[in-house]
């Protein structure tokens, strides 16, 4: 019987203390959030960000922008947002309309702004460990490991999935932790061996309840970044909990796991990027 890792509970002791701090600090930290079109995960995603805003202290300004908007539209607004000083981060949520080039606009928000550390200059520093920001979610499952007392040094982690958002940066963290990483995908001889060899599985292929218990070892620890919506409308991890929970020592469960970290360290990003911007860090 696995224990839970509550990313519910442990992402509201730290937005706690995150409120502490930026009251403390005297600074109001600013956060731009950029949606065009009109995804229904991405609206709530966006929602959920002012919202968490808001309890911590966060100024935050939201531009919501029809499909139909023009790249060189966007990267004006992204121009606009770099120079303002009461904005300290910048966040275009992802997934852009297909006629706007992601690579561009990622390119366009200035590093010192960009709290979602995707351009190639954070990306470069997290390689070298030398980092203002971390990507928010691979961050929130080190920050899960390190609350429940899990430490990846010397142990064996196997992270399914090679995204540049997740699943990349979640080998380099798992490197800079001391851990022996192996990174699987879609071209994976043998997805289930490899899977067995992990202390500790992290996942992130968006396919519903695509790791099963067979492919799990006893005792391991196991990380479900996956959010997929069943048939039946209810929501899933890439982990299928009722085979893997009983073998596993932790588990994080879909939803209320690695989710709600997600959003609080983009707070404490946009926080690191207000003091950084105030000569304090």
């Amino acid at each position: 019987m696995a224990k839970l890792i509550d990313g519910k509970a442990i992402s509201g002791a730290i937005r706690s203390e995150i409120k502490e701090e930026i009251a403390a600090s005297g600074l109001t930290p600013g956060l731009a959030v950029i949606l065009v079109g009109d995804d229904p995960a991405s609206a709530v995603y966006v929602r959920n960000k002012k919202r968490a805003c808001a309890e911590v202290g966060i100024y935050s300004e939201s531009y919501e922008l029809p499909a139909e908007t023009t790249q060189e539209e966007l990267l004006s607004l992204i121009g606009t947002l770099n120079k303002k000083d009461t904005i300290h981060g910048i966040l275009v949520q992802l997934p852009l309309p297909k006629h706007i080039d992601e690579k561009a606009v990622i390119l366009a928000i200035d590093p010192a702004k960009d709290v979602d550390a995707f351009h190639p200059v954070n990306v470069g520093r997290i390689v070298t460990g030398d980092y203002d920001y971390l990507p928010c979610t691979p961050a929130g499952v080190m920050t899960l490991l390190e609350r429940s007392g899990i430490d990846p040094k010397g142990r064996k982690c196997v992270v399914v999935g090679r995204s540049n958002i997740v699943g990349k940066p979640q080998a380099l963290l798992m490197l800079h932790a001391n851990a022996t990483v192996t990174v699987c995908h879609s071209k994976t001889a043998d997805l289930a061996a490899e899977c067995r060899q992990a202390d500790i599985l992290v996942v992130a292929i968006g396919r519903a309840d695509y790791i099963t218990g067979d492919m799990v070892k006893e005792g391991a620890v196991v990380i479900d970044v996956g959010m997929n919506r069943r048939a039946d409308g209810k929501l899933t991890g890439d982990v299928d909990f009722a085979s893997v929970e009983p073998k596993a020592s932790y588990i994080t469960p879909v939803p209320g796991g690695v989710g709600p970290m997600t959003i609080t360290t983009l707070m404490k990003n946009t926080f690191t990027a207000a003091k950084r911007a105030a000569g304090l860090k």
